[in-house]
C-alpha cells in the first residue's frame, strides 16, 4: 500500500546496469541527493537487499522489471521511486512505439491494444523481434520512402541507421544478437527530414506534481558523432490540463497532447505500470513526401537526460509554495569551455570513455501568478 505521509528512511541509488559510465554515476549520486533533500531525509547504502518494512525511496538507472521483487522491496507507488516499473522487458523501450507486422513472432506478454489505442500518436513504423521480421517490415516500409532502424536499449540517438534499399537493410541486420533481438525488440520506423524533437512529460516527488515541456539540442561528441546535448524545459506546478492552458504553439500543444494519449494507452494496456518520472520524446519533421508529422518516438519511465532540471524544478517549487512555472535546462558539453556561473554542475571532468565532458542544469527563470 501506498505510505505517502510516512517519512522516507533514505534514498537508495539503485544501479541495476551491469555497466555504469563515470559520469552518469556521478550525476546519480547528485541527484540522490537532491531528492533527499526533497524528502528530508539522506541518501543511504544499505549493505542488503532493502525491504519494504524499512520504507527506502529509489532511484534506480533503468525502468524497473521485476514487479514482484520492487513489491518486497517496498515499490508499489509512485511515492517509492524516482521512476518506472513495468511487467515485460519490452515494455521499458521503444519497442513499445509501434504495432508488429502480421503475422509476426512477439514475445510472452505483448499486446496488440497498445498500438491501437496510441495510433493517433505514432510515426509509422513496426517492432520486430526477429531478423526475418525486420526483413519484412522494412520492405514493407521502404516502398514509401527511408526507413530508420533503431536497436531499443540504444540511448542518445547512438547506433541508429537510415536505409534506403534492401541491401542497406541486410548490412545493417548483420551481426544483430537473435537472442537479444527475441527480449527486447527492435523497430523500424519511416525517416524525418528538418526534425525537431520536443520532451514533454511530468514527475512527482513528495507530493509535489509538476508538468513540462520543451526541445532538446544536439551537440558532438569528441568522436564527431551528432549526439543528445540537453534540454530546455518549461514546467508548472500540476498536471497536463495545467500545461495546456499555456499560451502554446499549435505543434507544442500537438505535441503535449500525443505524449498524454501515449501515456494513457499505457496505464489501460500494461498491468502493474507506474511511474512517477515519465518523459516521452515527440518529433517534428517531413516525411519522404515533405509532408509535415508529428509522433512520439518513446518513452522514459527512468532518470533521462532532463532530470537534473527536473529535480531543480522540483526544489524550486518546493521551496516557494506561490511559484506556478519555472524555466530550466541542461546542457552536455563536451568543450572545454566553462559552464554559466549560475550552472549547477553535475560532473566535471576527464571521462574514461567519452572524454572531456561537463553537465549540467540552470533555472532560467521564474513565474508567480
Amino acid at each position: 500500500m501506498p505510505r505517502s505521509t510516512d517519512r522516507k528512511q533514505g534514498v537508495v541509488l539503485l544501479d541495476t546496469r551491469p555497466h555504469t559510465p563515470e559520469h552518469e554515476h556521478s550525476v546519480h549520486l547528485k541527484l540522490a541527493e537532491r531528492l533527499a533533500q526533497l524528502l528530508h531525509t539522506q541518501v543511504v547504502e544499505p549493505l542488503h537487499e532493502p525491504t519494504a518494512r524499512e520504507n527506502f525511496y529509489y532511484l534506480p538507472t533503468e525502468t524497473l522489471i521485476d514487479a514482484d521483487r520492487c513489491l518486497r522491496m517496498g515499490i508499489g507507488s509512485c511515492d517509492d521511486l524516482f521512476g518506472g516499473v513495468v511487467s515485460r522487458p519490452y515494455m521499458a523501450t521503444k519497442a513499445i512505439s509501434h504495432p508488429l507486422p502480421a503475422d509476426a513472432r512477439y514475445p510472452l506478454g505483448w499486446t496488440d491494444a497498445f498500438a491501437r489505442k496510441a495510433s493517433d500518436a505514432l510515426l509509422r513504423g513496426y517492432t520486430v523481434f526477429s531478423l526475418d521480421d525486420a526483413a519484412r517490415a522494412a520492405a514493407l516500409l521502404l516502398r514509401d520512402g527511408p526507413v530508420r532502424i533503431k536497436p531499443v536499449r540504444a540511448t542518445a540517438g547512438r547506433g541508429q541507421t537510415v536505409v534506403t534499399s534492401m541491401r542497406g537493410v541486410e548490412q545493417a541486420l548483420t551481426g544483430m544478437d537473435e537472442q537479444e533481438l527475441a527480449l527486447w525488440g527492435l523497430t523500424l520506423e519511416e525517416n524525418l527530414t528538418q526534425v525537431q524533437t520536443f520532451s514533454v512529460g511530468q514527475v512527482q516527488v513528495a507530493g509535489i506534481l509538476c508538468s513540462y515541456y520543451g526541445t532538446q539540442q544536439l551537440t558532438r561528441d569528441h568522436a564527431g558523432e551528432e549526439i543528445y546535448g540537453g534540454s530546455d524545459l518549461t514546467l508548472v506546478r500540476g498536471g497536463y490540463d495545467t500545461l495546456l492552458q499555456l499560451a502554446l504553439e499549435e505543434h507544442l500543444r500537438l505535441a503535449i497532447t500525443q505524449a498524454m494519449t501515449y501515456e494513457q494507452a499505457a496505464l489501460q494496456s500494461f498491468p502493474g505500470f507506474i511511474a512517477s518520472r515519465r518523459n516521452y520524446d515527440v518529433a517534428r519533421g517531413l516525411n519522404s513526401h515533405d509532408k509535415p508529422c508529428s509522433g512520439v518516438l518513446e518513452q522514459s519511465w527512468r532518470i533521462g537526460g532532463a532530470s537534473s532540471a527536473e529535480i531543480l524544478a522540483l526544489q524550486a517549487f518546493a521551496a516557494d509554495p506561490g511559484l506556478s512555472r519555472v524555466r530550466a535546462s541542461t546542457h552536455e558539453a563536451f568543450d572545454a569551455a566553462e559552464p554559466p556561473a549560475d550552472a549547477t554542475i553535475f560532473y566535471q571532468g576527464n571521462d574514461r570513455e567519452l572524454g572531456r565532458l561537463c553537465k549540467y542544469a540552470r533555472i532560467r527563470d521564474y513565474d508567480h501568478p
